[in-house]
Order: structure tokens, then C-alpha cells, then sequence
């Protein structure tokens, strides 16, 4: 079992023994979802996700560095 402790900013590290065995890369998009107490992580494949492609497509507009610079702090 490995640990990771959240920041401030709600943000963590999936050590890299977790990311290496369950293929995780940089860019890689994740899926979260609750049961029960449990935090469930999926890796979303490539391509399997049209909902999500779109809205990734539509949302591309804000993700210039400005953008992030200035809802970096919210």
C-alpha cells in the first residue's frame, strides 16, 4: 500500500510505483467516482470517451497560460 497526502489546493501524487503498474502517463485523463468511503481512479482510454473529447475540444479555448495563471489562486 502507498500513501499520498492532499494539498491545500485539493491536489496529490500517485506515487510512481502505482502510475507505473497501471500504465498512467503525463497527459493521461482520469475518472473519479465514490462507493461508499472508497475513492475509485480509472484511467480513461484514449478515444473511449466522446462526451468527454468533446467537452475537452470545447473547454480548449481557456487552457492558455494566462488562463491557468489567473485561476490559479481561486
Amino acid at each position: 500500500m502507498k500513501f499520498s497526502k492532499i494539498t491545500a489546493r485539493g491536489q496529490t501524487t500517485i506515487p510512481k510505483s502505482i502510475r507505473e503498474a497501471a500504465g498512467l502517463y503525463a497527459g493521461d485523463v482520469l475518472a473519479f467516482e465514490t462507493e461508499g468511503d472508497h475513492v475509485v481512479v480509472r484511467k480513461v482510454a484514449e478515444g473511449r470517451d466522446d462526451h468527454l473529447q468533446e467537452l475537452s475540444e470545447a473547454l480548449s479555448e481557456w487552457a492558455s497560460p494566462e488562463d491557468e495563471e489567473a485561476w490559479r489562486d481561486l
